[in-house]
């Protein structure tokens, strides 16, 4: 299922001022004819666009189609899309998508206009872990750069290089080789976070937290409406002294998750004690993020937002999602 980015964008003309994304996936299939030793494959182009314009509308929907054609006899699907927010679309695919088979998400950091395009392999490598045997029991996961990289724990690193992702708090499931998937370790399911109403879909902000930042914009929070919001707090989950009133007060009107701005390894919760320690923001109301980054965190509660019709069903939805990431 096709959905755009710079793996099916190119020039339109000679006098284009950038590519956009024209390809259909037809035209990317063409491309790779060896795919047809490895699987029978069926091209849909579900959206035509930048990642960053996808919504959590399109990625229910895309769930959906995704649950009716796994349910009709595919043994796998992939997606192809867009880097930008591919690490979030895969995570939301893994809470998304129920029905059992591989999940497989990919895309390119090089489009066919330039040299070393990596889409067609990329695809390739993808249909292939989709296609193995074992894929179909270890939930949603990235295939980029022939590596296996769990959607939970997969990032994208760097702006340009091919090696883009990455899994920092755990490294990758395994890798293709010769045409051959091999796997080093795999992952648990992930806890249900129930089934999204589209009309409860609501905003849900993230915030970092900088040296020498004030309250304000953590203020302005609850005057703009949004449903939730995560704070990417310092180091293992901390925030300056001058802004805990400020969140415990966000965290009595909407609930608010705390995540580290490191992007890899978990927020504590019994070591550090001071006014703005991870123990003092919990005691204050707001959640652990887990090991789950700010991104992710951000699609857990959101989507347990619109599946629960009260806050207390919803924040212990998103705790049972944080709980299922590392086995607890």
């Amino acid at each position: 299922m096709a959905l755009g980015g710079t793996i099916a964008s190119s020039l339109a003309s000679a006098e284009a001022r950038g590519i956009t994304p024209s390809l259909g996936v037809a035209n990317l299939l063409a491309s790779i004819p060896a795919i047809e030793t490895v699987a029978e494959v069926d091209g849909v182009d579900f959206r035509r666009m930048p990642s960053g314009d996808l919504t959590f509308v399109d990625l229910v929907e895309l769930a959906g189609r995704i649950d009716e054609a796994l349910h009709a006899g595919a043994h796998g699907v992939v997606v192809i899309q867009g880097t930008d927010t591919l690490e979030e679309t895969a995570f939301a695919l893994e809470l998304l998508v129920r029905t059992t088979g591989t999940v497989v998400v990919t895309g390119a950091m090089r489009s066919p206009n330039e040299v070393g395009h990596d889409g067609p392999a990329n695809v390739l490598a993808a249909v292939r872990v989709a296609a193995a045997p074992r894929s179909a029991h270890v939930g949603c996961v990235v295939v980029m750069n022939d590596e296996i990289h769990a959607a939970r724990f997969a990032r994208k690193t760097h702006s340009t290089s091919p090696a883009t992702f990455r899994s920092p708090s755990a490294g990758p499931l395994g890798w293709c080789v010769e045409g051959r998937v091999r796997w080093t370790s795999s992952v648990r399911p992930l806890a249900d976070v129930g089934r999204p109403v589209v009309a409860r879909l609501a905003a849900v902000a993230i915030l970092r937290l900088a040296l020498g930042d004030d309250a304000r914009l953590i203020e302005s929070l609850a005057r703009l409406d949004y449903a939730g919001a995560v704070i990417e707090g310092f180091g293992a989950g901390h925030a300056p002294a001058r802004v805990v009133d400020a969140l415990e007060t966000l965290a009595q009107s909407v609930p608010v998750v705390l995540a580290s701005r490191t992007g890899a390894g978990e927020v504590l919760s019994a070591t550090y004690g001071y006014p703005g320690g991870e123990i003092d923001l919990l005691h204050r109301g707001l959640v652990s993020s887990g090991a789950l980054d700010a991104l992710k965190a951000r699609v857990a509660l959101t989507l347990a937002l619109a599946a629960h019709d009260n806050r207390r069903d919803a924040l212990d939805a998103f705790a049972r999602v944080v709980a299922s990431v590392t086995h607890e």
